[in-house]
């Protein structure tokens, strides 16, 4: 169980520019968000949006640069996974999406936040890649 700080790190603080960033790209591109950092004992969600009747969870991931493989390099098998394992708990607590069709976008920012350069890669993964 981690413990909080009274103040945030420099690390949370840039990840929450970095979401913030990626949820008004998002949102100019036609998304609605439903929920933010939904937490769950088997992971988080980053943002949780309605994208043309789809719902979508999507891995919001920044890296200063590409070296390392960059942002999507980060997302990997473990983590790919950690995120199907939330989405379901979260469908789980709001059995009203349970129906709808579902996908896994990644937002990566590269660079850094007052100029960050931004990729969406919409249906990243699926439920298939994982399980």
């Amino acid at each position: 169980r981690r413990r909080m700080s009274a103040s945030p790190t420099f690390r949370q603080v840039r990840g929450r520019m970095a979401e913030d960033a990626a949820l008004a790209f998002l949102a100019a591109r036609g998304l609605t968000l439903i929920e933010r950092n939904a937490r769950f004992a088997v992971g988080e969600l980053d943002l949780v949006l309605m994208h043309e009747g789809t719902l979508v969870f999507a891995e919001v991931r920044q890296r200063k640069s590409e070296a390392f493989g960059g942002a999507a390099y980060s997302i990997d098998a473990r983590k790919r996974r950690k995120c199907a394992l939330a989405a379901q708990c979260w469908l789980k607590r709001n059995p009203r999406y349970a129906d709808a069709p579902c996908r896994f976008d990644a937002v990566l920012l590269t660079g850094t936040e007052d100029d960050w350069r931004i990729e969406w890669l919409p249906g990243a993964f699926v439920f298939e890649d994982v399980f």
